[in-house]
């Protein structure tokens, strides 16, 4: 889908890395690494998109750290974009909303990251019908072609696991 407007796949998966969860910040030999090109295809496209505006950069030592920037104008629609192409704005629609006594949902793991592995972790915070929510992850599955791997906690549960650092980076998906 994005493909056709977008020919750079590095910058396609500099976009979701960068727009899929905006906290993230990456300098280039890592992103270089995770994405298994050169640096020197990385550099082009990260200096394409700062001079865009669309990257911010900071100097950390030696290392120059890149971020989303989240005052562009571009920024909503970006993101909104980057949510598309993952599916996991269907996601929310299709899952959240719908599976019983649901207080939160935060997306966990490579995605929180901003890194698309093609499976989603997701931790539902509440009471969830188990059924509901089996019969909705295939129907999302099928519709984003993603697998989907959900673990269901109560908030003391979910808080045990935040003051544990078992989740590098959480992301709120969504909240009643």
């Amino acid at each position: 889908m994005i493909e056709g407007i977008i020919s750079s796949k590095t910058r396609i998966r500099l976009l979701v890395k960068f727009f899929l969860n905006p906290a993230v910040t990456a300098y280039l030999r890592e992103i270089a690494t995770e994405f298994g090109e050169s640096t020197n295809g990385i550099r082009v496209e990260l200096n394409r998109l700062s001079e865009a505006g669309l990257l911010e950069s900071a100097a950390e030592g030696k290392t120059i750290r890149y971020k989303a920037n989240h005052g562009h104008p571009l920024f909503p629609e970006l993101k909104a974009i980057v949510g598309k192409y993952t599916g996991l704005d269907a996601l929310a629609q299709q899952v959240f909303q719908r599976l019983g006594d649901l207080q939160a949902a935060y997306l966990v793991g490579d995605y929180a990251q901003g890194k698309d592995s093609g499976i989603i972790d997701v931790v539902l915070v509440g009471k969830v019908d188990e059924s509901a929510l089996s019969q909705l992850v295939q129907k999302a599955e099928a519709l984003i072609s993603r697998r989907i791997r959900c673990l269901t906690v109560s908030p003391k549960e979910w808080q045990a696991l935040l003051d544990k650092r078992t989740f590098e980076r959480p992301m709120l998906a969504w909240s009643a």
